[in-house]
């Protein structure tokens, strides 16, 4: 038996959830297809677990140095199971908000199963509990997102491989964890660990860690790392992994030659994989890249009419602020008749290692690849005085300025909530401020806005 339906949204993460809610509201028949759990990568083994766990490693590590600050803590032991239920705890709460929000409606109604398209308007959804049910729906959205890509190496079937997903329900701390990534959740991950008490290890593929960053922001990430105690292995190629008696050997190309890791765990997180295998896009026509991800248009439209993918499973940034925005494309232009698009949108990040990495626009080995004539202006964090009173001095604040307009092209903040101050840049970008509006600003002392001023006021001109 085939529905005829006005909506199909495949997949309930940021974009997904919140579009079949739209499109309800607004008087469409609208069915939410989920594989597994409400609420996507973020909610359920993204965002919100690794950053609950990542605050028990900031305590651990605060806690540790409590003698910098006068303050006696002894001895500090961690409780995994704890650390692990704690994260589940926080998990369940976001994810039960989601379903109650839409389980039991009508419209949207939403099932659970394997999606699958068996033609340009027409999918297969193969019941969680068994059964199937067949759609036509003028609009499609397709929003199935990313999973952790498999170690591609020799013996990675034979041993015991952890990914960003399975590392989190460990239920004791690793001796040594061996990395092989060092990009964004290799490097909060290896970090994480490394406060509840692991040694860890990072391996990384490149010459650098954070491959789009530039380098003396790189650079920096790793000595901050490193000074906490991490090993990063640069221009280090896994080759082959295998079992040592009760130990997990990696085998590594390093500068010509051949050595090996040794750790009691080992994570693979040197990249993603788009969630388009069983979807079967090529039974609708829709055109996907050499990688497996969807193509679509600066409005997120696939070359077939009528269908359209967002977030993860599309080419574009991976975060999940980005995918939302996508919900709100869509809604505006399906829904309330506007005309947004991706084009020239901006695309900030956190990296949410200790301090935090906010960035936004244009790094300076980004703007000088375009030819452009900039501006760079760069202080360390020891220079501010919040971050020196609350003994968080390590870090950088870097930004780059057009040397014409005087407008700020981007950002590159390492530092105590670099997040935050970098979001406060991309808001002088937002409102098209010249810099001297920040440099200029006044802003209450003692706090880190108004090292904004001092940032703002050390371009060295070339």
């Amino acid at each position: 038996m085939t529905t005829n339906i006005d909506v199909l949204v495949i997949g309930s993460g940021q974009a997904g959830g919140p579009l079949a809610s739209a499109f309800a509201e607004a008087g469409k028949s609208t069915v939410l297809v989920e594989r597994d759990n409400v609420g996507g990568t973020c909610v359920n083994v993204g965002c919100t677990p690794t950053k609950t766990m990542i605050a028990s490693g900031d305590v651990a590590w605060t806690a540790r140095r409590g003698g910098e600050y006068g303050v006696q803590t002894g001895n500090i032991s961690i409780d995994m199971p704890a650390v692990r239920q704690r994260k589940r705890d926080i998990v369940e709460q976001w994810r039960s908000g989601s379903e109650k929000r839409l389980l039991g409606q009508e419209n949207p109604r939403t099932i659970f199963g394997e999606a699958r398209f068996t033609g340009p308007h027409e999918v297969a959804v193969a019941l969680r509990d068994g059964g199937q049910e067949s759609f036509i729906a003028q609009t499609i959205i397709v929003n199935t997102g990313e999973r952790p890509a498999p170690l591609d190496i020799p013996g990675a079937d034979e041993v015991d491989v952890l990914n960003s997903t399975t590392v989190m329900e460990l239920d004791e701390v690793p001796d040594h964890l061996v990395i092989i990534g060092g990009g964004y959740v290799g490097l909060e991950l290896g970090q994480l660990f490394r406060r509840l008490g692991a040694d860890v290890t990072i391996v990384q593929r490149g010459g650098q860690l954070l491959s789009r960053e530039d380098e003396d922001v790189a650079k920096a990430v790793q000595e901050i790392l490193e000074e906490d105690g991490i090993t990063v292995l640069l221009n280090a190629s896994a080759s082959a992994v295998s079992w040592q008696g009760e130990r997990i050997a990696l085998e590594i190309e390093q500068d010509g030659s051949t050595r090996t890791v040794t750790g009691s765990h080992l994570l693979a997180a040197a990249g993603r994989i788009p969630n388009t295998d069983a979807l079967s896009p090529d039974a609708a026509g829709i055109e996907m890249d050499k990688r497996g991800y969807i193509v679509t248009d600066d409005r997120r439209a696939t070359n077939v009419d009528g269908v359209y993918a967002v977030g993860d499973v599309t080419p574009g940034p991976k975060f999940t602020h980005i995918s939302y925005d996508d919900y709100r494309l869509l809604k505006t232009n399906l829904i309330d008749g506007g005309t947004a698009s991706v084009k020239d949108r901006m695309v900030p990040y956190t990296v949410f290692i200790d301090p935090q990495l906010g960035r936004i626009g244009l790094s300076e080995s980004q703007a000088r690849q375009k030819g452009m004539k900039i501006r760079v202006a760069s202080m360390p964090m020891s220079s501010v005085a919040r971050a020196v009173e609350t003994n968080q001095p390590r870090g950088l604040m870097k930004v780059v300025v057009d040397a014409e307009s005087d407008r700020i092209l981007g950002a590159s903040i390492l530092g105590m909530e670099g997040g935050e101050i970098a979001s406060m840049i991309q808001i002088a970008m937002m409102g098209d401020l010249p810099y001297t509006a920040l440099r200029d600003g006044v802003f209450p002392h003692p706090g880190l806005a108004e090292s904004l001023n001092n940032l703002f006021a050390s371009f060295v001109d070339e």
